[in-house]
């Protein structure tokens, strides 16, 4: 059985383009894609919409949603009209999934976004929000979240409940837990090991257990960024060495999580600050050793692409959210349609 496999969408490649490679990824048998809301420069509810609107049945999913920036009322709705713009799947599944963050420094205290208690304020928003989607009217008193005898009041469209699948973009051990305990499951984040992954994979089986369920109910995909070209595999990895790099000096999270030596990380940040611009990701690429590329992400030629992705799947991954980094995204595609694993 072909293996299930996602596109995660950023802001590198023009809007129209992505939306021609939805069509591709789609025609070629891809499941999903899922749309990044990239720092301050695409707005994911703005690009989920286009790509529904291009395609007719693969599920497009946010990639993540800072809970920060949105009331979880506002939220529902924005996807319950995304549920309704998109129909179903043709097994009666939602063509939208909800995956929600707790976003990250420093762009987050530097528009004012009070990150305190992330793991409560995530708990209480997608207790809400998965409240809202049953389209019954609900009152919810925390911390975090308010709600006061509200519902989804759709008054002419269909009322039927949004069965609207709700992951968590975790990193951490903890927001991995509440991810296994809450909702369908997490997206796995990128720039990580496979050490790394089967560490996460444990502790969504943590949560999974607090909740009654087994880890295999507990959906898991990640994103996992690649750069493939069968010819010229070492600008490809060149190119690897970037993101990396973007990463090192920018995400402190994922600094962690990458397992980089800490003086390398120090080197990269000295280039590489948010924001930053391509021309320094350029510059901080050669500070990133070959075999820390390999460890991170799939880069080279298809094959070792492949490789690279099945050793992501045997250390937990359900479903490999691949990100291009090249400018042209359908080698990526076509070198992952119709794949099973270990052929």
């Amino acid at each position: 059985m072909a293996q299930r496999m996602g596109l995660y969408l950023q802001d590198k490649h023009d809007i129209k383009y992505e939306l021609q490679i939805a069509q591709y990824a789609e025609e070629k048998g891809f499941s999903e894609i899922w749309q990044a809301d990239t720092r301050l420069a695409r707005d994911c509810i703005v690009m989920m919409s286009a790509l529904l609107t291009h395609t007719t049945r693969i599920k497009i999913g946010s990639g993540v949603l800072p809970i920060y920036t949105r009331n979880p009322a506002v939220i529902a709705a924005s996807w319950s009209t995304m549920w309704e713009l998109a129909g179903l799947t043709p097994d009666g599944e939602s063509r939208v999934m909800l995956g929600l963050g707790a976003w990250w420094e420093p762009i987050a205290s530097r528009v004012g976004a009070d990150r305190r208690s992330p793991l409560r304020a995530m708990r209480e928003n997608i207790e809400a929000i998965r409240a809202l989607f049953s389209m019954e009217e609900i009152s919810y008193e925390g911390e975090f979240v308010q709600l006061d005898h509200v519902k989804l009041d759709v008054a002419y469209g269909s009322t039927e409940p949004r069965n609207i699948p709700i992951y968590i973009g975790a990193t951490g051990p903890k927001m991995l837990q509440l991810s296994g305990e809450i909702c369908d499951g997490p997206v796995l984040n990128y720039v990580v090991s496979t050490e790394y992954i089967k560490d996460a994979v444990g502790q969504v089986e943590i949560g999974a257990q607090r909740s009654g369920r087994e880890l295999s109910e507990i959906d898991r995909p990640e994103l996992l960024a690649c750069s493939l070209s069968d010819d010229d595999p070492e600008a490809a990895i060149m190119m690897g060495k970037s993101l990396v790099a973007y990463y090192l000096g920018t995400e402190p999270h994922i600094m962690k999580a990458s397992g980089a030596d800490p003086s390398l990380v120090d080197k990269v940040k000295e280039i590489v600050g948010w924001p930053a611009t391509e021309e320094d990701y350029k510059r901080a690429a050669h500070l990133i050793p070959d075999d820390l590329v390999r460890k991170l992400m799939a880069v080279g030629t298809s094959s070792e692409c492949r490789d690279k992705v099945s050793e992501f799947i045997e250390a937990g991954v359900t479903c490999p959210i691949l990100y291009p980094i090249m400018d042209d995204i359908e080698p990526v595609i076509e070198s992952f349609s119709d794949w099973e694993v270990g052929k």
